[in-house]
């Protein structure tokens, strides 16, 4: 967490110095975005409590740019919509960065509000390849795609498990979809695929 919080500065001070401007408040405020409750919930407070040690920790030694870094988290609550809604809320406060979202479902939508306001975004494990290739200079991972854990794990089906019939079935969520697509199209010229479907998570 620490590197992810030195990489998003790095780009903050970048962005900062090259655009010939600094925020004129007294300190340099960062959103922290993610599924901060629900069924999530460890995974968003763990990385929001990585965060926060790490701001901490740099407060400690002076900030950046001589001001002292403060954070803003907020809780996508893992839906796009409400993911919309807190990027538009951090864009507003004078957030002149990101970490978050986790989920790809939620990502993808936010970035075009960051986007928009020429913040730079980082994610720590939303893996749905769209969402650098939307072409946004702002927006980075720091975690595998899709398509590379996909081809993963076929190559650990086909040459460690040495199936040859497989069904495919995933929580039709746009992590869990699109990592089960990937995988499917890497496997199928060498396994069959007996079954691919999705099921949301509660169904019976």
């Amino acid at each position: 967490m620490k590197k992810l919080f030195v990489l998003l500065l790095t780009l903050i001070v970048s962005t900062l110095i090259f655009s010939g401007c600094q925020k004129k408040e007294d300190v340099i405020k960062i959103g922290v975005a993610g599924q901060m409750t629900g069924d999530q919930a460890k995974m968003g407070t763990d990385f929001k409590n990585g965060v926060t040690l790490a701001v901490e920790e740099w407060n400690a030694k002076g900030g950046v740019l001589g001001k002292k870094i403060e954070i803003m988290v907020e809780d996508d609550q893992h839906e796009p919509k409400q993911a919309v809604s807190i990027a538009n809320k951090i864009v507003n406060a004078g957030a002149v960065g990101i970490i978050g979202h986790f989920n790809s479902s939620c990502s993808i939508p936010a970035s075009d509000v960051y986007n928009r306001a020429g913040i730079p975004m980082i994610s720590p494990g939303s893996t749905n390849p769209l969402l650098t290739e939307k072409g946004y200079k702002g927006v980075f991972r720091v975690c595998g795609r899709d398509d590379q854990q996909g081809k993963v794990g076929a190559e650990f089906v086909i040459n460690k498990l040495k199936l040859k019939k497989i069904a495919i079935i995933h929580d039709k969520t746009t992590y869990g979809q699109g990592l089960a697509d990937e995988f499917k199209k890497f496997i199928t010229d060498k396994v069959e695929v007996i079954y691919y479907g999705g099921i949301i998570q509660g169904d019976k």
